[in-house]
């Protein structure tokens, strides 16, 4: 399970994120209609400035491999980050 903690000077929380979350948001984000739609979306802003760009279409067995690595490394802290008004953000395994 992966843990998202945020402290600030007002309040501090923890949200756990299940590895089942993070499969079903892998299968989301690399579904060939999100990626046909993200392109279709995109293209008259980047048309606008003049830029050539597709957004490429994601291998979903890499990343369900690194989830699964990801399981393997529990306690893992994955990003610390205190800002200079004492906001703390914390994802650990």
């Amino acid at each position: 399970m992966l843990h998202v903690k945020v402290k600030t000077d007002e309040a501090k929380f923890m949200i756990p994120v299940p590895y089942v979350l993070l499969n079903v948001g892998v299968a989301i984000f690399t579904s060939k209609l999100l990626i046909r739609y993200a392109n279709k979306w995109s293209k008259p802003h980047l048309e606008k400035k003049n830029i050539s760009f597709t957004i490429p279409s994601i291998d979903k067995t890499e990343l369900k491999r690194i989830i699964k690595e990801l399981k393997k490394n529990k306690g893992l802290e994955l990003v610390n980050v205190k800002a200079e008004d004492g906001t703390e953000v914390i994802v650990r395994l």
